[in-house]
């Protein structure tokens, strides 16, 4: 790379401590090689965790860093994306979740690269931030209130900043629950880990951002051009011209079923009984009787998302597929009202499914319509029932002596993908820095979406080399930060040129996978100092032991898979970066 430049990233984080005797707001320029060698978003995030040090999620100490990616606030395609990390505490693992919307492009034109937060206010208080002014309000008055009421005041009556976006916490972030998310502008999610719980353990109940400056880019001409040809790509990739642009997520329901890979009754089966209907829950079947619109991201040609009239935001493929065949829940309007529910009062929609399934199967029966809908608000106002189902999958399925009934990795609930069916993908589970989720390494593109090419879903052989490689990869992709879906049609070379042409840091591809691996590494080194190790990177033992559609995993094989996979990383045999590996990536080991 060559010397650096002043445009894409904007050189300033903010900073702020909200406890009572430490309580500051500030701002710092990070050094540019930090930039260059982490990128923004998750990369950035997973860095400054590391640095901070051993601490407990729920602790003041702990941070919550939002950071965006060069690429955010331009107009590159598929870039309005934003990364949060923080220590989970659901998982105890480092954790990152990104979301849509337009709370990253915000931030950046507020002039801001990232948000670090410490401490614990004494009183409930939100942020608002509007380019150079930030200021901590009162939240006294919203405490209690679930996310669309408290996203509507803060929009509209409250801040004044009646076009800045809003990411705020619903009741169950207030109360703790481990399942809890930060929902941004009503609808998208920081999803997954228990995110929603670290921000209500701070007396933090929102952070609202305007920005009114612009992203600077260094060579527009050639800006233009490379967004020409991956807007191109885009659009030549069937998958997301003729399926998630016309269809949403949702037509992966027919897909996956085709496949066998559809889990069914908490991953027993993959073949539901006769009299179960999964037409509701295909896409066509949706399009038909609904009609829904297509709502896009910031600067996203794509527009995967859908919602209509009458119940607003639709359900995602994975909440469609855990709440309905996986909990034996026949009524697709059923899900779009958990959904609903989810989002308001803040809770990972796939971590409330899991926990559902594994409370289905433990009462040996199918969960109904009804059912869904009232677990689903018990969990987020932890009432009842609630309280133990939304502690998470792995604690309630001990606390029924039944832990083998958790279908989970290092204490996330699985996604909507039997690994039974697409090995690589599962081992991808099995070895994902976060636990049990599909997005690391994104296999499903090559498994079942057949791109960039395809690669044989049933076996093992050759998936330690393709579950590094997709690592690497998302990892950059997640820290530029970029939508996965727009990498079915562009690649690491196009972003390469969009980010050489924005920032005027020479990039190649190879630079983006060179930083992919440095940031996945030092999320591992993260999670080893927290205690975690090979016997972590595994799979529930159902998965090894009983046959679905005629297929299993053979764990000898698995193990062997895992050998290869620590060789190729430079891991030692347990799993741990080694020295000259850590040399070669530029990172030092801390304690």
């Amino acid at each position: 790379m060559n010397a650096a430049t002043a445009y894409g990233w904007k050189k300033k984080i903010l900073r702020i401590d909200l406890s009572e005797s430490e309580r500051r707001i500030d701002r710092f320029v990070p050094e540019q090689s930090l930039l260059n060698d982490y990128l923004g978003g998750r990369g950035l995030g997973a860095k400054m965790l590391y640095d901070a040090g051993r601490v407990e999620a729920l602790a003041p100490a702990n941070l919550l860093v939002f950071a965006a990616g060069p690429l955010t606030g331009t107009t590159t395609p598929s870039s309005g994306r934003v990364s949060l990390s923080t220590k989970s505490p659901l998982t105890g693992t480092i954790f990152d979740s990104n979301c849509g919307g337009s709370f990253g492009p915000a931030m950046k034109k507020a002039g801001y690269d990232a948000i670090i937060i410490t401490g614990k206010s004494p009183d409930p208080v939100f942020i608002e931030i509007e380019d150079d002014r930030v200021e901590l309000k009162s939240a006294e008055t919203l405490w209690g209130e679930n996310v669309k009421a408290t996203t509507g005041f803060l929009k509209q009556k409250g801040s004044g900043s009646s076009n800045g976006s809003v990411a705020c916490i619903g009741r169950a972030g207030e109360k703790l629950v481990p399942l809890a998310s930060i929902i941004s502008d009503a609808t998208h999610a920081f999803g997954r880990g228990g995110v929603g719980a670290v921000m209500g353990s701070k007396n933090l109940k929102a952070i609202v951002v305007k920005g009114t400056g612009k992203v600077a880019i260094s060579d527009r001409a050639e800006f233009s051009k490379q967004k020409k040809a991956i807007n191109r790509l885009l659009i030549a990739c069937p998958t997301i011209s003729k399926g998630l642009s016309v269809f949403g997520t949702p037509f992966l329901v027919k897909i996956t079923s085709w496949m066998n890979v559809l889990p069914i009754a908490n991953f027993r089966t993959a073949e539901p009984e006769p009299d179960f209907n999964l037409k509701p829950f295909f896409a066509k079947t949706i399009e038909k009787e609904r009609a829904p619109k297509r709502r896009a991201c910031y600067s996203c040609p794509i527009a995967c998302k859908r919602e209509d009239k009458m119940d607003g935001e639709l359900p995602e493929y994975e909440t469609v597929g855990l709440m309905g065949a996986n909990i034996q829940n026949p009524d697709y309007e059923a899900v779009v009202e958990a959904n609903r529910l989810c989002n308001d009062y803040g809770v990972d929609t796939i971590s409330v499914a899991g926990v559902l399934g594994c409370y289905s199967e433990l009462r040996d029966k199918g969960i109904s319509p009804d059912e869904l809908v009232n677990l689903t608000r018990m969990v987020g106002d932890k009432q009842g029932v609630g309280e133990e189902l939304g502690r998470g999958v792995s604690s309630f399925a001990a606390s029924e002596g039944r832990p083998e009934t958790a279908i989970q990795v290092k204490g996330l609930s699985l996604p909507s993908y039997d690994p039974r069916g697409v090995k690589g993908l599962g081992f991808s589970y099995a070895t994902s820095n976060r636990g049990g989720c599909h997005t690391r390494a994104y296999l499903v593109a090559p498994e079942i979406l057949r791109k960039p090419k395809a690669i044989d879903p049933y076996t093992l052989a050759g998936k330690a080399g393709h579950t590094k490689i997709f690592q690497d990869r998302f990892a950059a992709v997640d820290s530029l930060v970029v939508c996965k879906f727009a990498f079915l049609g562009a690649g690491e070379e196009e972003y390469a040129n969009i980010l050489s042409a924005v920032t005027g840091v020479d990039y190649t591809s190879e630079d983006l996978m060179l930083a992919g691996e440095r940031i996945w590494n030092v999320e591992r080194l993260y999670n080893v100092r927290e205690g975690f190790g090979k016997e972590d990177d595994i799979l529930p033992d159902r998965f090894f032991e009983e046959k679905v559609n005629g297929r299993v995993i053979d764990k000898e094989e698995f193990l062997k898979t895992l050998d290869e996979y620590y060789r190729m990383r430079g891991w030692d045999e347990n799993g741990v970066p080694a020295e000259g590996k850590l040399e070669r990536l530029r990172i030092r080991r801390k304690k």
